[in-house]
């Protein structure tokens, strides 16, 4: 049976008669597969006790130790009492460790954040390394797996941040959302304590072999790429109905553990490397405020899609750019075509502009469709509105155009003209100018051509680019891990992009046939 098949039906077999806690269920797994330890964050009565219990029945005869924390609590109450019998016979502090968490599976501290210095310092070794030290002996524990739970977050100022820092995966824990699926709950008369011995347990030998399987997994450039991104966006995260941005700080710890989960994610998924979709539930990892969770969330599904993301913008670009050539070139052709023949001997300069002579340094353009769209000035009619501006492309150049809608002038230091011509002038402000013309012998330039539109098949890469996409949210659906909402997040995300997509192969269409 492959590695993925049994790994969903062993969390097929966790999450019955369990309700609405299939993220927390699975993603303990993923971290106790990972090596990780993981936070319910969540009110009283919210079953995050359960899903201790439901995680010790994925391993073969695993022990487990679960206990209450209060500020009253002592390190005897949790890692053993000190060994009478051998301070009295070998004056040796030892504790005696048998049932208590050095000798556990899987461990759930409840109100983790109300235990005292001397339980966290410890915690510490035990969460990190997997290591307790009992009198002289350095012992390596059998943990797999340490859920700890709180309604809280750790407060400030107390020394708790290097205990926070080391759980990943950190869960908002929630009361029963549908009211269905809170019926079946209430009708459930099944006892928890006779849950039968599931087949697809994991046994201590293969949890050993996996973490060497794990290790060999391979992280391509590409899923570095992705974390970069994933970084720099964390240092600006936008707030939901806030215009605060906020930076979220992720330890170098955090990150190289992460990395770890991903491999464990690609093994789980019965693959020899990281894939993107194993990015997907990282979020977890990433918050250290509730608030942040949806908006981090969305945060690493744009950098999940960033590549296309950045292929339609490219795509978009180039096609508006060769839309607009094309449009002035068919304004061109049927300025062209008007029968008037008395604007033939100007000279066209880069196949868009006529020159006004003696205005400025000399450097000065009009648009060829203004110039001939506009009338001949006479006593009854009013001057053309036009603007006169600094070519953004060419500081040494001045550009001259006319408009029917004066909201069309929004060019940097543009200034506002009255124009109007005659047959061989320009007449800016009331002031003429002739326009310069071909000399005896030049030549004109030619119609626009083929260079002045990329040859690029648009439909093709539009078609391409949507298919990738596509196929990139079917594997994310079919991601172990990924929960209702994370499927609502991409969602929502890929409509946006898909719009995107369905306005360029509009522009496509005018491209090929024209705006009518």
């Amino acid at each position: 049976m492959e590695i993925k098949q049994r790994i969903q039906l062993l969390l097929e077999e966790m999450n019955r008669g369990v309700y609405e806690k299939e993220t927390e269920i699975g993603l303990s797994l993923l971290a106790a597969l990972a090596g990780e330890s993981i936070l319910l964050l969540g009110p009283p009565g919210v079953a995050k006790s359960m899903v201790a219990r439901r995680l010790k029945e994925a391993f073969v005869d695993a022990r487990a130790f679960e206990y209450l924390m209060s500020r009253f609590s002592t390190p005897d109450e949790i890692f053993g009492p000190v060994s009478i019998s051998r301070l009295k016979e070998s004056d040796r502090y030892e504790r005696a460790i048998d049932g208590y968490l050095p000798t556990a599976d899987v461990v759930f501290l409840d109100e983790i954040w109300k235990a005292g210095p001397a339980i966290q310092n410890t915690l510490l070794t035990v969460i990190n390394e997997k290591l307790f030290r009992n009198g002289d002996k350095e012992l390596r524990l059998s943990l797999k797996l340490l859920v700890a739970a709180s309604n809280e977050l750790p407060t400030q100022g107390e020394g708790l941040e290097a205990l926070w820092d080391r759980f990943l995966i950190r869960v908002i824990s929630t009361c029963i959302q549908q009211e269905k699926a809170f019926y079946s709950m209430l009708l459930d008369d099944c006892d928890e304590k006779k849950m039968e011995i599931c087949q697809w347990q994991i046994t201590d030998e293969e949890y050993v072999a996996w973490q060497h399987e794990i290790r060999r997994i391979a992280v391509p450039a590409e899923v570095l790429s992705c974390i970069t991104d994933i970084r720099k966006s964390l240092m600006k995260v936008e707030m939901q109905d806030s215009e605060v941005r906020r930076e979220v700080y992720v330890s170098d710890r955090r990150w190289k553990n992460i990395v770890r989960l991903l491999k464990t994610s690609a093994f789980i998924h019965g693959r020899t490397s990281v894939n993107i979709t194993d990015l997907l539930p990282i979020y977890h990892c990433l918050w250290n405020e509730p608030d942040e969770c949806i908006a981090i969330r969305q945060i690493v599904i744009r950098c999940l899609f960033s590549l296309y993301a950045k292929e339609i913008t490219s795509i978009t670009s180039s096609l508006k750019s060769d839309l607009k050539v094309s449009r002035v070139r068919e304004a061109l052709d049927k300025a062209r075509l008007k029968g008037d023949r008395r604007d033939d001997d100007l000279l066209i300069t880069d196949h868009f502009y006529y020159q006004v002579e003696s205005h400025g340094t000399g450097n000065t353009y009009i648009f060829i469709v203004d110039y001939k769209n506009m009338k001949e000035y006479s006593a009854k009619d009013a001057p053309a509105i036009g603007v006169m501006y600094t070519d953004p492309l060419n500081p040494k150049r001045t550009i001259i155009r006319a408009f029917s809608d004066t909201s069309q002038m929004q060019e940097e230091g543009a200034e506002r003209v009255t124009l109007f011509r005659d047959d061989k002038h320009l007449y800016m402000n009331g002031v003429r100018f002739p326009m310069r013309r071909l000399k005896r012998g030049e030549e004109q330039q030619l119609s626009l051509g083929n260079l002045s539109i990329t040859d690029r098949d648009y439909e093709t890469e539009l078609e391409k680019v949507a298919g990738n996409i596509d196929k990139l949210v079917k594997d994310l659906s079919e991601n172990i891990f990924a929960s209702e909402e994370d499927r609502k997040g991409i969602a929502q995300y890929i409509a946006t992009i898909r719009k995107e997509i369905a306005w360029a192969r509009v522009d496509v269409r005018k491209l090929r046939y024209g705006d009518e």
